[in-house]
């Protein structure tokens, strides 16, 4: 048992007080913590230092206190221009460097007026200290002189002495008890100055947002589309990859400045004319257009450049971030259920330009074009011109839509001929259409000189198929195609070069241009060109012409589906920036159901017209029952007016009549034209009356 006891304690004269023995175990751990639990709260303390709430708690703080520290130097650069002259010097080196001298002399000049103005007011300052001194002692006086008068006053109103000095005793009364408050407020005045003055220089640095970006929440922060300064601009050209423009701008002493012209609002942009340097093309600048864009932080989209009429200079405008993604509003034929329109005086509504004016285009006597790639807004855009001149009740419109998906619907009843098919008869029936329309063009051109006549306004919608078609006539020419031979091609050329003389005026809207689908000849006989998103530079040109593309037109930089509905015009016909070729307008989009509604507003305008959907053959037609129908409901109706609708109805049978014409058949029926009101008419009851008593025959057919 001794083996297992150990001693209490040392005494020799107790040797058996003993204590149990611990059982032997492994050695003590070393004190040094391991390295895993060092590496283990080194990786808690980086997770919680890089975690979300830990970074929303930083960038809150830096945020607000940004927000002081920006208000504090604003406020302080506002009482220093103010106190001093540092703002027309900053404003005089401002123009000097963009090369306005004229502006720098009129910031001078303002210049020596503040600091005569300054002088003059510390001069006054310096000679006012007596006068300061006069004023109190003299008004010292008088107030105590006027208050011991007021106590004269009250004594013998009162009959007693003491109010002599009554009005002395309230004065100072007020003032004791005007220090006592004082002294109440001091104190609380005292701890919340500071804090109010904090919260003012807080409330300054937020409104103009002086936090950089990273500080501010996610929903708020945007990289990109800063606000466009001149340094911008010019930091955007020197970076631009050409040498000669990249050296010339550092050797400016006022690091470009000069280049820049004023940079002004424009719509939802700015705009700025750079002049470059000596070496450097416009074409150059103009062909890097993105790279352009990027550096001002900017979509391709977003930045157009066009040339100006000042030589070396290219105009830039630039977009606020976004802007061109927001829609417009909508068309004034949709708002103002009043308006009409005046084909040879007025202007078609048709959107908006960049700059957010509006884009109004005139359509007298010019032939039209729109084309662009499929599902891009041209029949909305085209349409949109229609139902504004279906507006103006001289104006006759014959369409072909051929496509046939109901785009042009609503202009039944309306239009006197409306084909909608995509077939070969479609095309056929609308060929006939147009070389109608040529033969009342050659009817007009032969009539007296002077002759006034109602603008003919024919529309061809989907125009590639007319020109791609393979239909060949019993005459054994095609319908399509781009040969002399080509009956649709030679009637469209027949009208671009003389129909506008007597207002007969063809409008055609295409897909996807090319040679083959949109021949050289008629593009080019197009007074206003428009086109919608394209491809390539080379369907460009097709579309608008070389020198509208050479001056800055880009309709293939549009972005096909995002940019629905915008075009790009060369016309006289509507306000284009001097030394521009071209303009850029949004359409104003009206869907379907509105055109229909416009579409009844225009028919209110007009008496009745029984649309032709083809072209009748001329060998099987009744004269008689052909009036008949084209009077309509109408009682009786102007011979001239007859003559037109017949044509409409029929233009083979009776596209070359005159009032003779008309005469003989009805001579000798008892349904002769006759005077109302001075003017000749036809009346609907006697032609009834004669058809009613013709033999039924089976050939002739009259329906009341």
């Amino acid at each position: 048992m001794t083996d297992n006891v150990v001693p209490l304690f040392k005494d020799p004269q107790s040797p058996t007080d003993t204590i149990p023995a611990a059982a032997p175990g492994p050695a003590a751990p070393d004190p040094v913590r391991p390295i895993g639990v060092w590496r283990q709260r080194g990786r808690g303390l980086r997770a919680a230092v890089t975690s979300e709430r830990s970074r929303i708690a930083v960038r809150l703080v830096a945020r607000h206190g940004m927000y002081v520290i920006g208000g504090t130097r604003i406020t302080a650069k506002r009482t220093w221009d103010a106190r001093t002259a540092s703002r027309y010097e900053r404003m005089i080196r401002a123009a000097e460097a963009a090369g306005n001298f004229e502006e720098a002399k009129e910031w001078e000049d303002r210049l020596t007026r503040f600091r005569t103005g300054r002088h003059h007011r510390r001069m006054d300052l310096l000679r006012s200290a007596p006068d300061l001194a006069k004023s109190a002692l003299y008004g010292t006086g008088l107030t105590v002189g006027g208050l011991l008068l007021l106590g004269i006053v009250l004594a013998i109103a009162n009959k007693d002495i003491t109010w002599v000095i009554g009005p002395i005793g309230a004065v100072i009364e007020a003032i004791r008890w005007a220090a006592v408050v004082a002294t109440v407020v001091w104190g609380p005045a005292l701890t919340l100055g500071p804090w109010l003055a904090l919260l003012a220089l807080w409330g300054v640095g937020r409104r103009q947002q002086t936090a950089p970006q990273w500080t501010l929440p996610a929903q708020q922060r945007d990289d990109t589309g800063a606000p466009i300064t001149p340094s911008i601009v010019v930091t955007a050209l020197r970076d631009l990859g050409i040498a000669p423009l990249r050296n010339a701008i550092k050797e400016m002493g006022d690091a470009g400045a000069a280049m820049l012209g004023p940079i002004r609002i424009a719509g939802c942009g700015v705009e700025v004319d750079v002049t470059l340097p000596s070496g450097v093309s416009t074409a150059e600048v103009q062909g890097r257009r993105r790279k352009l864009a990027e550096n001002l932080a900017r979509h391709e989209h977003e930045v157009f450049i066009t040339l100006p009429t000042a030589a070396r200079t290219v105009r830039l405008w630039i977009a606020d971030s976004g802007a061109l993604d927001e829609p417009i509003g909508p068309s004034p034929l949709v708002t103002d259920e009043t308006m009409t329109a005046n084909y040879r005086t007025g202007k078609a509504p048709w959107g908006q330009d960049l700059r957010g004016d509006a884009a109004l285009i005139s359509l007298y006597q010019r032939h039209l074009l729109i084309t662009g790639l499929s599902n891009q807004g041209k029949t909305a855009a085209l349409r949109a011109l229609a139902l504004w001149l279906a507006l103006d009740r001289k104006v006759e419109l014959r369409i072909a839509d051929l496509k046939g998906v109901g785009d042009w619907a609503m202009f039944e009843g309306l239009a006197t001929t409306l084909i909608q098919g995509p077939t070969d008869e479609h095309v056929i029936d609308a060929t006939e259409m147009v070389e109608g329309m040529v033969a009342e063009m050659e009817r007009r051109i032969q009539a007296p000189p002077g002759t006034v006549f109602d603008p003919l306004i024919g529309i061809v919608d989907e125009a590639q198929v007319a020109f791609m078609c393979p239909a060949v006539g019993d005459d054994k020419r095609p319908y399509g195609g781009s040969k002399a031979t080509s009956r649709y091609f030679m009637a469209a050329r027949k009208l671009e070069n003389q129909g506008r003389a007597v207002d007969v005026i063809l409008y055609q809207g295409t897909q996807d241009p090319t040679d083959q689908n949109l021949p050289k000849l008629v593009r080019e006989g197009a007074h206003t060109r428009a086109s919608l998103a394209l491809g390539t530079e080379s369907q460009a040109r097709m579309a608008l012409g070389d020198k509208a593309v050479d001056g800055g037109a880009a309709p293939h930089l549009l972005r096909q589906g995002l940019d629905k509905g915008t075009v790009v015009v060369a016309s006289d016909g509507i306000a284009i920036p001097a030394g521009q070729a071209s303009i850029t307008v949004r359409t104003h989009y009206i869907d379907t159901d509105t055109a229909g509604v416009i579409a009844d507003r225009a028919k209110a305008l007009r008496s009745g017209i029984v649309t032709a959907h083809t072209t009748p053959d001329v060998d099987e037609h009744d004269p008689l029952a052909d009036i008949l129908t084209v009077l309509g409901t109408e009682a009786r109706v102007l011979t001239q007016e007859v003559l037109k609708r017949l044509a409409a109805l029929n233009d083979k049978a009776y596209g070359r009549w005159s009032f003779i014409d008309l005469k003989r058949v009805l001579d000798g029926t008892g349904a002769e034209p006759y005077k109302s009101d001075g003017r000749m008419v036809i009346g609907r009851d006697r032609i009834a009356r004669v058809l009613g008593s013709r033999p039924q025959d089976g050939s002739t057919s009259a329906a009341e």
